[in-house]
Parts: structure tokens; C-alpha cells; sequence
């Protein structure tokens, strides 16, 4: 039976250095995207806070990646490298989904208060008999009507009034 993948706790020091406490040595960008690449779960610390630094490390490591281009691709076999890097896209997916579905569900409760504290707002204007926002768009909408009513009533008035002067001239 092969043993799981092992569990790396790093710790970035001060002066930017990262110490593997499992094998008791300093390691870079690259030594941590091998770790990943090879099914290793990592976490990385600050070592004076003690503050969770890992999906920082990993983007470090992802624009590394990004900034080393198409020539790294040609020397180490795109194959190999496709394969690898994919391990480690996984590996940072899969760190950084967390934040993304605290995101949403921050997302749904903030609309759900907006939504508690429109409806306060309307039984507080109900309760001081003040006009709403909806019961003024209705108001407004009435006024529309109404205006639109007398500029036709308005344009049929002329014509109105010249058959009433014929009829009362043929009398």
C-alpha cells in the first residue's frame, strides 16, 4: 500500500525565506510548485502572525508560472509540464473555491437583508401615513394618464367647437 500524499507546513519568514518543517529546510517557489505538482497538501504561514498565507504563495507561484511563458514549455516537454501544471491549476482551484462560495453567500444574505429592510421601510411610511416610493410611482403614472387624456381631449376641442358654430349657423 502507497502512503498518502505527505502534509508540508512552510513557514515564510521575514526576510521572505520559506522553511519546510518536514523536511527541516528552506525551499523556493518552485521546490513548493514541485511539492504540489507531486499530490503534496501544502499550507504556508507567516511565521510572526501565524496567518494563513497559502493562496498568496500559490498565486505567487501560478504568475511565475505565467511570466516564465512558452520557452520553459519547449525545454522541459510540453507534455510533462502540461501535466504537471495541471496538478498544480487543480490544487490552486481547489484553495481558492472556498473564498468564491463565501462570496455567494455573503452575495444572498446581503440581499435578503435589502430585502427585510425595504419591507421595514414600507409598513414605518404605512404606519406614519406618508407616501411610499410605490405609491408615489402610482400617483406619477395617474398624472401621466390624465395629461395625456386632456392634450387629446385639448386637440378635439377645436373641431368640436367648429361643428357645434356650423350647427348652430344652419339653425
Amino acid at each position: 500500500m502507497s502512503p498518502g500524499p505527505e502534509r508540508h507546513l512552510i513557514k515564510k519568514y521575514a526576510n521572505r525565506k520559506l522553511y519546510d518543517t518536514r523536511s527541516s529546510q528552506y525551499v523556493t517557489l518552485d521546490g513548493i510548485a514541485d511539492l504540489v505538482r507531486a499530490g503534496h497538501d501544502i499550507r504556508v504561514v507567516d511565521r510572526d502572525s501565524g496567518n494563513d498565507i497559502t493562496q498568496v504563495v500559490l498565486s505567487q507561484i501560478v504568475l511565475t508560472e505565467e511570466k516564465r511563458g512558452p520557452q520553459r514549455l519547449v525545454d522541459a516537454g510540453a507534455d510533462a509540464i502540461h501535466e504537471r501544471g495541471q496538478a498544480l491549476l487543480d490544487y490552486v482551484r481547489k484553495t481558492l473555491n472556498v473564498p468564491g462560495e463565501l462570496v455567494s453567500e455573503v452575495e444572498k444574505r446581503r440581499g435578503n437583508i435589502e430585502g427585510m429592510v425595504d419591507e421595514a421601510i414600507e409598513r414605518t411610511l404605512q404606519r406614519l401615513k406618508l407616501p411610499s416610493r410605490r405609491d408615489i410611482d402610482r400617483l406619477n403614472e395617474r398624472i401621466d394618464k390624465l395629461s395625456a387624456e386632456l392634450k387629446r381631449s385639448n386637440g378635439r376641442a377645436p373641431n368640436a367647437a367648429k361643428a357645434l358654430r356650423r350647427r348652430r349657423a344652419a339653425r
